[in-house]
């Protein structure tokens, strides 16, 4: 069974703890984008064939779609920040080893250490979760969500500069050089994590889920070189239904695997993550088309004939955008909740494809695509955490924002593929060489229009309100988001807590266990004392409460009923309190 410590820091959090979360983030999505504007001179720099020179990028989403659940559980068990840290030291070292060969085998080692950094988005917004006031914590978890897409964004014209005016192998030095300065801004800035999920690691789950996210992710982006009809392909495809199912199996028949497939089932957190393969899939189109419009010679009659750096800065808005949409998020939450939020940016995807498939003719008209999908996509990014945060214990944060994150990776990777078929299939040759065709961008950008609206569709059917235990993560978008919800709450608990002297006692930390030992709600009590939690339904729970410099730990088993009443005495040890 799963317990979990809940103590908060004592200490007021530094106001650079959310702009180094951030930082970190971007700089592991750095990693995905990196290579991009030298694509198609790998063969080449690498002294390989086409297909062999993939696995380069191949070997990078891999390790990054392992990592990234693992590495949350692991945040969750033994702490976020140093796992984070260890996640980024990896990273460093896979950058020095890409840095120092031309050999394929090597490169292939050294991205796939880099891949492995992606861990470090789902354990940064557990970090902002356990750490930050209440009032921070929705625009802070935003910033770091879309991370992802503005580091990628922003890394586009910036290793474009480098690969054009020096040797591609700065790339790496200079993404090892990133990494040693994230872990240092952590290691002066950023405190560990008191939260803590007491509990074994889920090691066969974790090699289970490993094997079949291989066996998965290796047909979704070698199908189009290996035939999607081929032996092999199909076979992954099958081992790969055969492996997760089994390892499904396991984590149900364990007390603390290393996800929990029963909250993940939960409507809000199985939806959210459908929508976040959708989002994915919208994201990475955009990255795979415009650069190659803008680079396209203009003697084929639609390319724009623009360098490798001007093509990156008319991309960079995207990522530019994602990173200014986290404020206008967190108000725009705080007043509407997550989900029409998430909403709202799928729309303003949707208008963004939709108007792209005609704003193909000129450099300002995919400047002014990038702004609109940035602005969508970094408000649909910032979303998804929150409603994930809201759905899970505090104590399984990391790895359920882990697999959320693997979802956005499995969305991107299917983007990657099916693209890269279309404008394969699409393309016209010129002297032996396959051009893009318009044709071929215009299907792309439907796809994605397409793969929006299912997003939208899924995203409509997710519950309006957030889990009623859940109140202090609710609370997170505005301070009277717990008064909204204790007026609609049907079920739970209201009190004071009291000292030894039966006085009230202000930010004591009141704590909501369930039957199995999970927390199932957190408050800090107010000025006067008072505390609301509600909670999903009917049952016993152990209500706690503590707080510095007065009594001992008061627990109360407890039965929920209609609004019940519970005193927390901190000189009384915990009583029964009937249904």
């Amino acid at each position: 069974m799963t317990h979990t410590t809940t103590d908060r820091p004592t200490g007021r959090t530094s106001g650079a703890v959310v702009p180094v979360l951030a930082f970190a983030g971007i700089v592991v999505a750095v990693m995905q984008t990196l290579l991009v504007p030298v694509i198609k001179d790998l063969p080449q720099l690498l002294h390989t064939g086409s297909s062999n020179a993939t696995w380069v990028l191949t070997s990078t989403l891999l390790s990054g779609a392992v990592a990234t659940p693992i590495m949350g559980r692991l945040g969750d068990l033994y702490g976020k920040r140093r796992m984070l840290i260890l996640s980024l030291a990896v990273m460093v070292v896979g950058a020095l080893v890409s840095a120092l060969t031309s050999d394929l085998i090597t490169m292939i080692v050294g991205r796939a250490l880099q891949g492995f950094a992606m861990g470090a988005i789902p354990l940064g917004i557990g970090l902002m979760r356990d750490m930050l006031p209440r009032e921070k914590l929705g625009s802070a978890m935003a910033l770091m969500s879309s991370s992802i897409g503005v580091g990628g964004g922003l890394a586009l014209p910036l290793a474009a500069l480098v690969a054009q005016h020096a040797d591609w192998h700065a790339l790496f030095y200079g993404s090892a050089g990133l990494g040693v300065l994230c872990i240092a801004l952590i290691l002066g800035v950023v405190p560990e994590s008191p939260m803590r999920a007491r509990g074994t690691f889920d090691t066969p789950g974790a090699l289970g889920l490993s094997a079949g996210l291989v066996l998965l992710l290796l047909p979704v982006t070698k199908g189009s070189d290996w035939g999607w009809t081929s032996a092999t392909t199909l076979g992954l495809f099958g081992a790969a239904v055969a492996v997760l199912l089994l390892w499904g199996l396991y984590e149900l028949r364990i007390s603390a695997p290393l996800v929990d497939l029963r909250t993940t089932a939960r409507r809000e957190v199985l939806l959210t993550n459908l929508t976040s393969i959708m989002v994915g899939v919208s994201f990475y189109v955009v990255s795979l088309v415009l650069p190659q419009l803008l680079q396209l010679p203009s003697a084929t009659g639609y390319g724009l004939g623009q360098s490798m750096v001007v093509a990156g800065l008319c991309v960079a808005p995207l990522g530019l955008t994602m990173m200014f949409t986290a404020p206008v998020y967190a108000r725009l939450s705080a007043r509407f909740g997550p989900k029409a939020t998430l909403i709202l940016g799928l729309v303003i995807i949707g208008i963004g494809y939709g108007a792209g498939i005609g704003l193909m003719s000129a450099a300002w008209e995919t400047v002014l695509v990038s702004v609109v999908l940035g602005a969508g996509i970094g408000l649909a990014y910032s979303s998804l955490p929150a409603l994930i945060v809201g759905a899970v214990p505090a104590s399984e944060t990391g790895a359920a924002n882990g697999l959320n994150t693997l979802m956005r990776s499995i969305g991107t990777s299917t983007s990657s593929a099916v693209i890269g078929m279309v404008l394969a299939n699409t393309a016209h040759q010129t002297n032996g060489i396959a051009v893009p065709t318009m044709h071929g961008f215009r299907v792309s950008f439907l796809i994605a229009t397409v793969a929006v609206a299912g997003g939208l569709v899924l995203a409509l059917f997710l519950p309006g309100r957030r889990p009623a235990g859940h109140t202090q993560l609710r609370a997170s978008s505005a301070e009277d988001a717990v008064l909204e919800l204790a007026e609609e709450a049907l079920r739970g608990f209201r009190g004071r807590v009291l000292g030894a002297d039966g006085a009230p006692v202000a930010r004591a930390k009141v704590t909501l266990i369930d039957r199995h030992g999970r927390q199932a709600g957190a408050t800090m009590s107010d000025e006067d004392g008072g505390y609301l939690l509600v909670v999903p339904s009917e049952g016993t729970y152990v209500l706690a409460a503590r707080a510095g410099g007065h009594g001992p730990y008061a627990s109360h088993a407890t039965h929920a009923g209609d609004d019940t009443h519970v005193e927390l005495d901190l000189s009384l040890p915990g009583d029964t309190v009937p249904a």
